[in-house]
């Protein structure tokens, strides 16, 4: 028996028009997505399903930013010319800033734009009211460049690990500071003399205020845990400290007892709340992320499937962070055309589901405890310091008395702890400083085992 069928016809390609983007800012980032795009436009074209086109330029140096682009781009001096144009269909927001970037953007949302944006203090600072108004004009802002750079933890975090309820995320997310660390650590130098180098060297901004005192860290711990765990972005709720008052013999000694100091922005699901940190740590050197060195980032996190996961690279250049931003605009071409609703959310969460579960103040937060303490080499000094602890309920992991020189009357006295609550162990600090054999300043670092 014989089988004959009809053939449809082939359906005739349908060839979508491009994706028509106006670039805010072309500076570090902004050139590199230029370049990048242009360079690689065939693959991107073949990764979106239709092209993705830099159609103008708004930046205030416009002969530099000529420069960049040549005669190809047009380039504008006011960036509310790309808002108002109307073919325009994404904005790329690379000011930065909380200023006129904020104003920008939401203008923008309001014209009916998609946005994208590298700018992790905006969205920190002002996330939950950027993320509202783009829900209600039903367009994306997407922010995979604003934490990280080309690491692509914002997509791991909101899409690939959505299954899981997450634990804890702890990471390297500021390449300046683990510079600074890494070479403090490597050649034994104080913190003032290896900034200097860091700025030589282009690492670190002649102003490096935000990343030293932990601030840019902050910035992005506050937005991955904003996604983590569902909650509005709370900037204002974290604990930040920086590594401006490490000091190498810290830094010595925590090698000696298997330990690497990494500046971790930290945030952990409690049963009574959030926990949302950034401050010097120690990390087992048997972590792998202990072991990132240089200017490169890295995070960890923790879900109940899954388990651990780390996601590592560079967190900052000119490449690097274009490679994000143009993730995103391939995200928006591909779901350009799809109800609102069906869209990845911007916090993971459906904007309805966002919960108000606190952020706890750093008095409650439970970690373990570095301490040194310069004594004075004589009988009972320990016995008193392990009372205090005890008395409090701090107990002791390890204990580590430098030998002291010929002639010398003091030395140094290192206790790493197990967990206990913060405000407890400042309780027991004071008491310690009080006692007329302690001779300098306690210092007081947490220690995390990230496991």
């Amino acid at each position: 028996m014989t089988f004959s069928r009809t053939e449809p016809a082939a359906a005739a390609a349908v060839v979508s028009p491009p994706i028509r983007v106006g670039l805010l800012g072309i500076g570090t980032v902004g050139s590199g997505t230029f370049r990048v795009l242009h360079r690689n436009q065939a693959e991107i074209r073949r990764r979106a399903g239709r092209g993705i086109e830099i159609a103008v330029v708004a930046d205030l140096d416009v002969a530099r930013a000529r420069s960049v682009v040549g005669d190809a781009v047009p380039v504008v001096a006011d960036a509310r010319q790309v808002i108002a144009d109307p073919s325009i269909d994404v904005v790329i927001e690379l000011i930065g800033g909380y200023g006129i970037a904020r104003t920008l953007v939401l203008e923008a949302i309001a014209a009916g734009k998609h946005v994208v944006t590298a700018n992790k203090a905006l969205l920190a600072v002002h996330g939950s009211e950027i993320f509202a108004a783009a829900s209600e004009r039903g367009v994306v802002v997407a922010f995979e460049a604003a934490v990280a750079g080309g690491i692509p933890i914002i997509k791991a975090l909101r899409e690939g690990l959505t299954a899981n309820r997450i634990e804890w995320i702890a990471g390297i997310i500021n390449g300046t500071t683990n510079f600074i660390l890494s070479e403090m650590r490597s050649k034994g130098l104080d913190f003032d003399v290896v900034l200097k180098e860091a700025q030589r060297l282009g690492y670190a901004e002649a102003d490096p205020t935000f990343d030293i005192e932990g601030v840019d860290a902050a910035h992005k711990a506050t937005i991955m845990s904003a996604i983590a765990f569902g909650t509005p972005v709370r900037f204002d709720r974290a604990h930040v400290e920086g590594i401006t008052r490490l000091q190498a013999a810290d830094i010595r000694y925590a090698e000696q007892l298997g330990y690497r100091i990494k500046l971790l922005g930290i945030t952990k699901r409690r049963p009574e709340g959030i926990e949302l940190r950034v401050h010097p740590t120690l990390i087992p050197t048997a972590r792998l992320i202990a072991n990132v060195e240089g200017a490169m980032n890295a995070v960890v996190v923790q879900g109940d499937a899954v388990g651990t996961t780390l996601y590592y690279g560079k967190g900052a250049g000119s490449e690097p962070t274009a490679s994000a931003v143009i993730a995103d605009l391939v995200d928006i071409a591909r779901l350009q055309t799809a109800d609102p609703e069906h869209r990845v959310p911007s916090l993971a969460f459906q904007p309805g589901s966002l919960s108000d579960t606190p952020v706890l103040p750093i008095d409650e937060v439970v970690t373990a405890f570095y301490l040194r303490l310069r004594v004075a080499d004589e009988p009972g000094v320990l016995s008193k310091v392990t009372t205090i602890l005890a008395d409090r309920g701090i107990s002791i992991d390890a204990l580590l008395q430098r030998e002291s020189g010929e002639g010398e009357s003091q030395t140094d006295v290192i206790i790493l702890t197990h967990d206990t609550v913060e405000g407890r162990m400042r309780d027991a600090v004071a008491a310690m400083q009080a006692l007329p054999t302690v001779l300098a300043p306690i210092v007081s670092l947490r220690k995390e085992d990230l496991a």
